[in-house]
């Protein structure tokens, strides 16, 4: 492939279809997409798959919003500020959101195995456990393991003998999503992506993916991002579109930028336990402004201040004591 190109976000959250399967950069309150999130919202996606190592604010809110058909990965929920994810929850009792769950390390064999262009990977995770119970297979239950949905597999795990040693294996098969949209501190203009801090399960989602959305606090040279290759985590070649766009993680963390926004999180978490509540606050924070400048013009000025990182420790000096993650 080419180089990335540089769009801006509606155009980007656009390329996304109704049933694309769709993972993401981060971990719970860390670095996730929230911008296109609320995109994502704007343009009312819908049916979508979600496949990830773990959930958090952004998937909450996007299956609370109704784009959501399938979920499958291990928790949800948002740290210490809303340890539960309601929102999925509630749809699921309703019957609205289909959860195919999944242990963490099985969830990241599946990711990881995706990034290495493997079927398959095998793990000792959840063996003897009611996680590989049939009934409980819920996408199978449903009849969407056919074989007619090219990112559902035929099987959720396989039991298998291990033909070196006297034991069983599980076989989790591979997870290759549609999109990837990763948020991160710094791209390169030719697509190499940094990250500073924790790169969680990152390298292997965006890897994973058939096609990768690239969403920056800053793009840089690739002269001046490869002066320092060691710092580098994927290269341009398997980046597709890059979104300059500052804040874009905001209401989590992005280390080195801005502290997780713990007060606006722990208020989104109160106030969305309903549906009722949910849309209000969607109505207020998303489809209430134009966009994502208009949403940070919302939040104002002064409290972005407060959560922007001192660059001589990497997190906020001014957060008031309990409400730092």
């Amino acid at each position: 492939m080419g180089k990335p190109q540089h769009i801006g976000l509606t155009e980007a959250v656009g390329l996304i279809r109704d049933g694309d399967m769709l993972t993401f950069s981060g971990f719970t309150i860390w670095r996730r997409p929230m911008a296109a999130i609320y995109e994502l919202i704007r343009q009312k996606k819908r049916d979508l798959h979600l496949v990830e190592v773990n959930g958090g604010t952004h998937s909450d809110l996007l299956i609370g919003a109704g784009c959501v058909k399938i979920w499958e990965s291990c928790w949800i929920g948002h740290e210490l500020y809303g340890k539960i994810g309601a929102n999925l929850a509630r749809k699921a009792e309703a019957g609205e959101v289909v959860i195919e769950d999944y242990s963490h390390v099985q969830i990241l064999a599946r990711m990881t195995a995706g990034s290495m262009g493997l079927p398959y990977l095998p793990t000792y995770a959840s063996l003897g456990t009611d996680m590989l119970n049939p009934a409980y297979d819920h996408l199978g239950q449903l009849g969407l393991r056919d074989g007619t949905h090219d990112k559902i597999p035929k099987l959720k795990a396989a039991i298998v003998d291990d033909p070196f040693y006297d034991s069983q294996l599980l076989h989790v098969p591979a997870c290759n999503p549609d999109w990837c949209i990763a948020h991160v501190q710094m791209v390169g203009d030719e697509g190499t992506v940094r990250i500073d801090g924790q790169t969680y399960s990152d390298a292997e989602a965006i890897k994973a993916s058939d096609k990768v959305i690239v969403i920056a606090e800053q793009v840089v040279t690739e002269e001046f991002i490869r002066r320092d290759p060691t710092r580098n985590l994927v290269p341009g070649h398997q980046v597709h579109y890059i979104v300059e766009l500052p804040w874009a993680g905001h209401p989590t963390g992005c280390y080195g930028q801005y502290e997780t926004d713990g007060e606006f999180i722990r208020d989104f978490f109160n106030a969305t336990r309903t549906q009722e509540g949910l849309d209000t606050w969607v109505e207020e924070w998303v489809t209430g402004v134009d966009d994502f400048d208009g949403y940070l013009e919302k939040i104002g000025v002064r409290r972005l201040k407060t959560l922007k990182a001192n660059p001589a420790f990497g997190y906020s000096t001014r957060v008031k004591r309990g409400t730092r993650s």
